[in-house]
């Protein structure tokens, strides 16, 4: 959306451009500073929001408000100009929004890759992934966490997990232990929705954690 109201934004002000018009009239300044304080107090509330959740749909909500808040600024700015230069520089509002736009597409283009990064089942930051295997090996009876992949679809994680036990525990023991490690992790982290623990006998050559 953002990248497509930023093509539509710059064509029009190239339009503008190409075709010369009246100057704009001075109480539009008014107007745009009420739209530019209103955008980005309400691009500001979202965008906490959006940072709490970690959502990127929900970021691209709040960018939706500061690109209304750019495009509005530009054009006073532009206006501005228009009217202190007078005939002329009718067209400086136009230049100030084809301006706006390519800041707007920017931004644009950066939250869809962080949409597809999300969509496309990727992994959450390494940090992470190391805080949730040193969870499950500080739990009694695991000598070493093998493997630890974790997957993020859209707000949650879903973790699988290869964890070493003593070869000689007996098999409700360590059916006791995974269910450790898995209510463990989900404790710690709200977010993971599910963990999938696989119960290995502890070898002579351990493969531990990349």
């Amino acid at each position: 959306m953002l990248l497509g109201a930023s093509v539509w934004i710059f064509a029009t002000a190239i339009r503008e451009i190409k075709h010369p018009h009246e100057g704009p009239e001075a109480f539009t300044l008014v107007v745009l500073a009420l739209v530019v304080i209103v955008k980005e107090a309400l691009f500001r509330h979202v965008f906490r929001e959006s940072i709490a959740v970690e959502s990127t749909a929900v970021q691209t909500d709040a960018w939706h408000h500061r690109s209304d808040a750019i495009t509005s600024f530009a054009a006073a700015v532009g206006i501005g100009i228009a009217l202190i230069g007078g005939e002329g520089y009718e067209a400086a509002d136009d230049y100030a929004a084809a301006l706006a736009a390519l800041v707007i597409a920017w931004n644009g283009w950066r939250l869809l890759r962080s949409a597809v990064h999300e969509l496309m089942d990727a992994s959450p930051q390494k940090e992470v992934v190391d805080q949730m295997a040193e969870t499950a090996a500080a739990i009694p009876g695991v000598d070493l966490v093998e493997k630890c992949f974790v997957r993020k679809m859209g707000y949650s994680f879903y973790v699988d997990m290869h964890v070493q036990v003593d070869p000689q525990m007996t098999v409700q023991r360590s059916h006791e232990i995974a269910h450790q490690v898995k209510d463990r992790i989900r404790h710690d982290f709200p977010r993971v929705r599910d963990v999938l623990v696989h119960i290995e006998p502890t070898g002579d050559k351990p493969h531990p954690l990349e």
